[in-house]
């Protein structure tokens, strides 16, 4: 059996995005955050998120020469679409290629990185979201990392599918935006598993089911 853990960044009052899903306040230049981070996406066997997240990601991770690319690129990956097997037609090394030569210089390669075709290459999940999970969680190996985005995750929170949350809480708070925690019908209590406090003030929390 494989846990389910959902690694998100979350603001100081609970959200994983602005109200237009912007993220630029997750960034930053703290080393011992980024090698956390590189760790915890390593210990998975298996990618999961949600339709938008997947196209983003695809069409950014297969060219980038970050350090977060290799483990985004080598591990499979699982993407949750209604659209069935036609979501992966607009997965493609053209566009990732495109994406490259537009942000030349700026952590892209102009060559496919590699596991880079492996996006198109995703299973695409289309039964009930718990069938879903209950099928790949049945399987052997490292934990499952769900990445989002934030309807994606929220569901899988609502409907009791999480084993573990790895949270970075930065120090910043929104005011509003996109919450992940919203819509459970009754206080979910959580057991707090450890936290590591990074130079930079993000805090990186773990968190189980109480």
């Amino acid at each position: 059996m494989r846990d389910l853990i959902l690694k998100m960044s979350i603001s100081i009052d609970g959200f994983v995005g602005g109200p237009d899903g912007g993220i630029k306040w997750v960034f930053d230049s703290d080393q011992e955050a980024t090698a956390w981070t590189v760790e915890t996406v390593w210990n998975a066997s298996l990618h999961i998120m949600g339709s938008r997240t997947f196209h983003d990601m695809a069409a950014y991770w297969p060219t980038s020469t970050e350090v977060f690319a290799p483990p985004m690129n080598q591990i499979p990956k699982v993407v949750f679409s209604r659209q069935g097997p036609a979501i992966l037609k607009a997965v493609n090394t053209t566009a990732a290629l495109r994406h490259a030569r537009a942000n030349a210089g700026a952590g892209h390669s102009a060559e496919l990185q590699p596991g880079g075709e492996s996006w198109a290459e995703a299973y695409v999940a289309i039964g009930d979201l718990a069938e879903e999970v209950a099928k790949l969680k049945a399987q052997e190996g490292k934990p499952i990392i769900a990445h989002g985005g934030a309807s994606f995750a929220r569901s899988l929170v609502a409907r009791g599918l999480v084993d573990q949350y790895d949270l970075r809480v930065h120090p910043v708070a929104l005011g509003k935006g996109l919450p992940v925690f919203s819509g459970l019908a009754m206080p979910r209590p959580l057991k707090l598993m450890s936290s590591k406090a990074f130079p930079a003030g993000s805090v990186a929390q773990i968190y189980r089911p109480a």
